[in-house]
């Protein structure tokens, strides 16, 4: 507590603040649920209680989960679903199995890396710093089951979401839980010493749980786990926890039935047989937790001896002169390339392709530029002499080409007009054939923009010709006019207006 006459931080800080930081931490993904539904563009989901929902998959997957396996995803889904129907029963059933898994993948922390949740705390030190410390934690996890199938667990984290409490003594718990129903079932309260009866059950989990994870770390690693004094003991304290329970869970059993016979209330007496079902199932739960204990010593002494003498793996060599270059050598250029290609590539392994994510990716973003390393001796400019660029056709060839192409309305063949350029020069056949070519597919809207009178069109005859220097499909070659000419007379427009309508 504070003191006023000495306000030290040391006496100041409360220890259990930082416990219920951690407390808050892990209901903020519950509420964050809530808080950012509205951004949900595939749904409405003002309407429902998100944070509830929540709470709801948890309880499913806390009372499903056993030693061997966890909660089925698909029955947590259709459960849930059923739970978010009761809150928008006019929505559609698919809309309730989305929000059922949009809420699930929340908990599990689907989109993340390790998938954890983290919070920052800080503590003060013995010498009165106050220090930061980032507290890490996961809701659900997903995790194979002894069939290698994918099941749903419930971390402890979210056990004490449920029950109300963090980090707090398994076995201290599970009594005052079951103190508590005793208490609550002999006064009649039997609607309070339900919600008590699923608090034990919740710990009941958690505590096999933890025995659960135990013994998986050591079917790992046996040098992991201290199997000379830590779990000796816990393993005791544990049996003589589930003794106990199991003559105080008899106890609140037979009051629960006596509470029910003596009762005329129909009401008061479902919840007696709520009761009986979930006193049930923790001794069962009892039953199965002592039945891993009994086995968990023989288990070690498997593994140990498993792990201990177990030979190291071996990895055949390769020898890559007698197995791959000596036969390479004896084979065709073809299967040699092929070979070569196929061991290096089998060789080198798999590329892992790195998928960039939104926090790396402002990460690299700013990152400050590293220094440029010295690039070496400055390179001399090269000498460069300039040479005479010399026009590929001379002004006569296009004078001859012009005087070829002016068709005014009388179409003409490609190959004719190659075979009259021919007799008077091979350039300015060349340079007629690029003419015709550029015109098979003319950019009209080109020829306007620079205010040409006319543009030349090249359209396919179906025919062929073939020259000693030229040869390919025939061409059609007319020139289109794109605007009457400022001396165009009358006797030009009307034959233009007979062609547009003819008789």
């Amino acid at each position: 507590m504070f003191d006023s006459k000495n306000p030290s931080p040391k006496n100041s800080w409360d220890e259990g603040l930082a416990r219920r930081m951690k407390a808050l931490a892990c209901t903020a993904p519950l509420q964050a649920l809530d808080e950012n539904k509205g951004s949900l563009r595939w749904a409405d989901a003002e309407i429902y209680q998100l944070a509830e929902v929540a709470l709801h998959t948890i309880d499913q997957v806390t009372v499903s989960m056993d030693f061997d396996s966890g909660a089925d995803q698909d029955r947590v889904l259709s459960q849930t679903s059923r739970f978010v129907a009761l809150q928008a029963p006019d929505r559609s059933d698919d809309e309730h199995h989305k929000i059922a898994l949009h809420v699930l993948q929340r908990l599990i922390n689907v989109g993340t890396v390790d998938r954890s949740f983290s919070q920052v705390y800080g503590t003060v030190d013995n010498n009165g710093v106050y220090q930061r410390f980032t507290f890490e934690f996961n809701l659900l996890v997903e995790r194979a089951g002894s069939d290698n199938r994918i099941y749903l667990r419930a971390t402890d984290e979210a056990i004490n979401v449920l029950v109300g409490a963090l980090d707090t003594d398994v076995q201290s718990a599970q009594v005052a839980a079951e103190v508590k129903l005793d208490n609550l079932i002999k006064r009649g309260r039997l609607a309070e010493a339900k919600m008590a009866a699923e608090q034990a059950r919740y710990r009941t989990v958690q505590y096999g749980e933890m025995l659960r994870q135990l013994l998986e770390a050591t079917t790992r690693n046996v040098r992991a786990v201290d199997w000379e004094h830590e779990v000796p003991l816990l393993l005791g304290e544990a049996l003589d926890h589930i003794e106990q329970r199991y003559h105080a869970e008899h106890h609140i059993l037979t009051n629960i039935s006596e509470a029910r016979d003596r009762s005329d209330d129909e009401q008061h007496k479902q919840r007696a047989a709520e009761l009986v079902v979930i006193v049930r199932d923790c001794i069962r739960r009892h039953m199965q937790l002592q039945k891993r204990l009994l086995t968990a010593g023989e288990l070690f002494r498997s593994e140990q001896d498993r792990q201990q003498f177990v030979e190291p793996p071996r990895t055949a060599t390769i020898d890559l002169h007698g197995q791959l270059l000596t036969p390479m050598l004896g084979l065709p250029i073809r299967d040699a390339v092929e070979l070569g290609t196929s061991f290096f590539r089998d060789a080198g392994g798999l590329k892992r392709t790195s998928a960039l994510g939104l926090p790396s990716f402002v990460t690299r973003l700013l990152r400050p530029a590293p220094e440029r390393q010295h690039l070496g001796i400055e390179i001399p400019d090269p000498e460069i002499q300039r040479t005479e660029d010399h026009a590929p056709f001379s002004v006569d060839d296009w004078n001859t080409t012009d005087a070829l192409l002016s068709l005014h309305r009388r179409p003409r063949r490609l190959s004719r007009l190659l075979a009259e350029a021919e007799e008077i020069s091979p350039a300015a056949a060349a340079l007629l054939l690029h003419r015709a070519v550029h015109a098979f597919s003319p950019q009209i809207g080109q020829h306007v923009d620079r205010g040409d009178p006319h543009a030349l069109i090249a359209v396919r005859t179906g025919d062929e010709f073939d020259t000693p220097r030229f040869g390919g499909d025939d061409l059609l070659l007319q020139i289109a006019l794109l605007g009457l000419p400022d001396d165009a007379d009358s006797h030009d427009t009307d034959g233009l207006a007979d062609e547009e309508n003819p008789s």
